[in-house]
């Protein structure tokens, strides 16, 4: 035990000074998705902060990683946290002043999403240089376990927040975690610099390629990321109909209750995820948690009628996540060279990643245009309307059912690829 401790000395001081800026960040955008809702009630409005974030996530992706490889990794870290952290501050003095509007979230999202864009594959490489290789599916579950806690407690504190002392609090919060965690990477984190395989002064351009070419050759791979890519847009779609569902039904507090539902779901997942032996088949525990995931959530949240149905599903389809997430790091951080792991994480984020504002836009507009219209008109006492409920949030609740089906066929079609299952 003192071994293992003295070996992660390093990681855990990082990870848990960065799981504390995350809450922080974590509680500003929970915070401003309520505010924007109860501002706006519409669905696509509040959406539409999740594509502003994801966009220059999508776009700039492939560029990141190769500026990862390329640049000093803390000196990233650094810089993008406190260019994300100016933009939190211009929120809370737009906030004091009263001339807050939806289009300065918009920026700031953007802002905040292009810094994570460049910050995200230096943290992972600096993860894979500062952990021993042994420890790979322990840490990553510990990093989820983080995550799921951030989660847990995210609309708890929130919540709390804005009603003892408003919007104000939380971002003042989410400011105060960001400064420990820059002052700790900044005096008391060293991250080794790995040896550089690329060619010398090769371009941004040629070094972001690589990661392309890495993953045209590397098959499994490759299927494995298109795969995360279709769940990550279904996901998207849900996370975008969920406020308005739950908010339209009941209340903030319901949806809060929800999230911390999600976020104590993952939390023991997390834990099982660090506790059990290694699995002989990766990809088969990815794909059957998946499967799982799909199954259960959309269903329940699309025929539970209370909010205890809705955490029900929120339980059955978060549980399992962080298994999937452990073994899907795996197999990256092992498959995938270190002096290449930033700009194949970069294609992967382009390649993974572009369904989620996709989505996220698909949802506000099919909530708001499409299912919500459509179940106004249905008859009241019927199959529909008895399914699914009446009113606002009815449509949203059909939305979750159609999300069901198509997740349950994308884990079918995807977990039969041989590619995808040759790696292990």
């Amino acid at each position: 035990m003192k071994n293992t401790l003295k070996e992660l000395k390093t990681f855990i001081i990082l990870w848990l000074t960065q799981s504390l800026s995350q809450l922080g960040s974590s509680m500003t955008g929970f915070a401003l998705v309520i505010w924007l809702y109860q501002d706006s009630g519409s669905a696509l409005t509040t959406a539409l902060l999740a594509v502003c974030s994801y966009a220059p996530y999508v776009i700039m992706s492939i560029f990141a990683g190769a500026i990862s490889d390329k640049w000093n990794k803390k000196v990233v870290m650094l810089v993008c946290d406190s260019l994300a952290a100016v933009s939190t501050v211009a929120v809370l003095v737009l906030l004091k002043t009263g001339n807050l509007q939806v289009w300065h979230l918009y920026v700031v999202n953007a802002v905040g999403g292009l810094m994570n864009t460049v910050q995200q594959p230096a943290s992972d490489v600096s993860y894979t240089l500062i952990i021993p290789e042994k420890h790979y599916q322990k840490t990553s579950g510990m990093r989820s376990f983080s995550n799921s806690l951030v989660s847990i407690l995210t609309p708890v504190f929130a919540t709390a927040f804005i009603a003892f002392a408003g919007l104000e609090a939380v971002i003042a919060f989410d400011l105060t975690t960001f400064l420990i965690a820059f002052l700790v990477l900044l005096f008391f984190i060293k991250i080794p610099e790995p040896k550089k395989s690329g060619e010398k002064g090769e371009s941004l351009l040629k070094s972001a390629k690589s990661g392309l070419v890495y993953l045209k050759s590397n098959k499994g791979i490759l299927w494995l990321i298109l795969f995360l890519a279709a769940i990550n847009l279904i996901a998207s779609i849900y996370d975008a109909a969920l406020p308005a569902m739950v908010m339209s039904k009941t209340d903030e507090t319901a949806l809060g209750i929800v999230n911390t539902c999600v976020g104590v779901a993952s939390l023991l997942g997390s834990i099982i995820a660090s506790v059990v032996p290694a699995p002989k088949n990766r990809i088969r525990v990815i794909c059957i948690c998946l499967f799982i995931s799909m199954s259960t959530e959309n269903f329940m949240l699309a025929f539970g009628k209370t909010p205890i149905a809705w955490c029900i599903g929120a339980v059955l389809g978060w549980i399992v996540i962080p298994l999937m997430n452990a073994n899907m790091d795996v197999i990256f951080r092992t498959k995938i060279p270190v002096d290449m792991q930033g700009r194949v994480y970069s294609a992967r984020n382009t390649l993974q990643f572009f369904t989620i504002p996709i989505g996220f836009l698909l949802g506000g507009v099919l909530v708001d245009n499409v299912f919500e219209p459509f179940m106004e008109k249905a008859e009241s006492g019927g199959l529909l309307t008895a399914l699914f409920g009446e009113g606002k949030g009815s449509g949203a609740a059909l939305l979750f059912f159609v999300i069901g089906i198509a997740g349950v066929a994308v884990c079918l079609v995807f977990s039969r690829i041989r590619a995808i299952r040759e790696l292990r």
